[in-house]
């Protein structure tokens, strides 16, 4: 454990040392997974499948605000949806300005986890959201989070009925506008992994906040556990497609990514806990303060032994 503790605190010195230089590089790294899984996903225009205009695209976003990177994100799954068929870029780019909308009145900060949920889906870890932002976010949180997923089921939908949508005639206009927000308001595994992620986060913000000692890993627990009761639970219900062993396996997963994430970010030393009480003119506060779990990198010693002063004390 003291050698975790000794690596974790030289990786935060290097990150707070080199920050500058490090937040451009790892937008640059978030930007260019994100397009290049967008274009292997969908990947109609060829024009933008390029890799140096992928490179380029990337290379934008690392100077730019993190909201950018969604931005130019959603430029490029409309742009493939043009080639594909204009009426699926147009029913696509309006549930992605009503996200949006939504997204901006509530938890604008929150602008990258609209885009790591779906990432997270693509990588088989989807769990990990509302567990991560129930300890780092706020209940409003579950809004980003809802409409992540409402983008990746929306491109998923889209991409899977790409062939039937292609063989529409083209004056068929309104037979494909149909059958696309049908396929959205009828899909029943957006609606219910949306719903329950906003619970788990909820659940989750609400343990972590408790004045209990180790609030964090039990809010960790908690929420493992929650995922996995809403979505079993949901599957038996209206049999949303999940896949029980998925969802076990998927939960754990997230619980353990979530616990290395409080090891670096957030690990208490229970055991040197203090409780302080003061007063002021208007209040009496109990306080209980608990330290950060640290240690101190070792520090080399070099030791000189001059030869010449050796032979001369002989």
């Amino acid at each position: 454990m003291t050698s975790l503790l000794v690596a974790k605190q030289k990786i935060i010195v290097f990150f707070e040392k080199y920050d500058v230089y490090i937040m451009p590089v790892i937008k640059f790294l978030i930007a260019l997974i994100s397009l290049s899984v967008i274009n292997s996903k969908l990947g109609y225009m060829e024009q933008i499948n390029a890799l140096p205009i992928v490179l380029i695209a990337a290379l934008m976003c690392s100077f730019m605000p993190t909201g950018f990177i969604l931005v130019v994100s959603a430029l490029f799954v409309l742009l493939h949806l043009y080639k594909l068929s204009m009426e699926c870029a147009a029913i696509v780019g309006i549930v992605f300005l009503l996200l949006a909308l939504l997204f901006f009145r509530f938890s604008p900060k929150d602008s990258l986890v609209v885009l790591l949920t779906p990432l997270c889906f693509v990588l088989k870890i989807p769990y990990i959201m509302p567990i991560l932002m129930g300890l780092i976010g706020t209940p409003v949180s579950a809004v980003s989070v809802a409409c992540g997923v409402i983008v990746y089921y929306l491109v998923a939908h889209v991409n899977a009925d790409a062939t039937v949508m292609g063989t529409m005639a083209e004056e068929a206009i309104t037979t494909k506008i149909k059958y696309l927000i049908d396929g959205i308001i009828h899909n029943k595994a957006m609606i219910m992994v949306a719903v329950a992620f906003a619970m788990v986060l909820v659940i989750v913000y609400a343990v972590r906040r408790l004045s209990i000692d180790y609030a964090w890993p039990i809010a960790i627990i908690v929420g493992v556990l929650s995922n996995i009761v809403i979505l079993i639970v949901m599957e038996m219900m209206y049999d949303v497609g999940l896949g029980i062993g998925g969802v076990l396996l998927g939960s754990v997963v997230a619980g353990v990514l979530a616990y290395g994430y409080t090891f670096f970010f957030f690990n208490l030393d229970y055991t040197r806990q203090e409780k302080v009480q003061f007063e002021d003119d208007d209040y009496y506060y109990y306080v209980k303060a608990v330290p950060k779990m640290t240690v101190a990198a070792p520090k080399k010693k070099v030791k000189k032994i001059n030869a010449q002063k050796r032979e001369h004390a002989r």
